[in-house]
């Protein structure tokens, strides 16, 4: 049996103003999410991108190739009806953080760490206020709860573009604070991405890395850096 596939049906995408944003027109006829809602998008620059991902399709239609279109569509069906849930477990990342957790030996791949995530940590305490406890090996370790508060009030004041673009620069990387730095303009995407992942290029320096790592880890960079599009095209325009 063959399998059937969307096809292309419009002839060009337009972006239009609404009155709580901009939408999209195939043809005339707003674009609406898979559950049938209502595509409202922020700024004029996203829903510019949404159109061209959609005015790129070629006779078969490939979600694929338009993340933008599938974070527009999960920042209004799943996101927008469980904000605060969202936003609380994403601030949660916070208590057991990537950057908190050092390793134990050899001292080269804990000087790389130090020097790797100090200054983030740092970051964190001085322009949040929001101090937290490294440790090194796997025991948890509570973190101040005043931190976590303010930590989690950064998540929850984002709107909901924002918060769903947060989700893959936490998720992804493990760190919050990671993430905050993304969204926040102290890193890019492909800088925190490299953060995050000294353990595994000091094993990589060591030992070598096969192919299958090499291209899970290029879809994870790949996610992070349309993640911090969305950021960016949700702020402007």
């Amino acid at each position: 049996m063959t399998e059937w596939k969307a096809r292309r049906f419009w002839k060009a995408a337009a972006t239009r103003p609404v009155d709580d944003g901009w939408e999209i027109a195939l043809d005339d006829r707003p674009l609406r999410t898979p559950g049938k809602k209502p595509l409202i998008l922020p700024t004029r620059d996203l829903a510019l991108a949404v159109a061209q991902e959609w005015d790129a399709q070629d006779d078969i239609i490939r979600p694929d190739t338009m993340p933008l279109t599938r974070a527009a569509n999960s920042a209004v069906e799943k996101v927008a009806p469980q904000f605060q849930g969202v936003a609380t477990m994403l601030a949660e990342y916070g208590g057991t953080d990537l950057l908190c957790y050092r390793a134990t030996e050899p001292q080269p791949l804990i000087r790389l760490q130090a020097e790797a995530w100090d200054p983030l940590i740092d970051w964190a305490a001085t322009c949040h206020d929001a101090p937290l406890q490294v440790t090194h090996g796997v025991i948890p370790v509570d973190q101040p709860a005043e931190s976590l508060m303010r930590l989690h009030g950064q998540v929850a004041g984002l709107d909901l573009y924002g918060l769903t673009a947060l989700h893959d620069l936490v998720t992804i990387p493990g760190s919050l604070v990671l993430g905050l730095a993304v969204v926040q303009g102290r890193l890019d995407a492909t800088e925190s991405f490299r953060l995050s992942r000294v353990d595994e290029e000091f094993q990589i320096a060591n030992w070598g890395e096969d192919e299958d790592a090499q291209q899970a880890a290029a879809a994870r960079l790949l996610a992070m850096k349309q993640a911090e599009r969305l950021w960016h095209l949700s702020r402007r325009g």
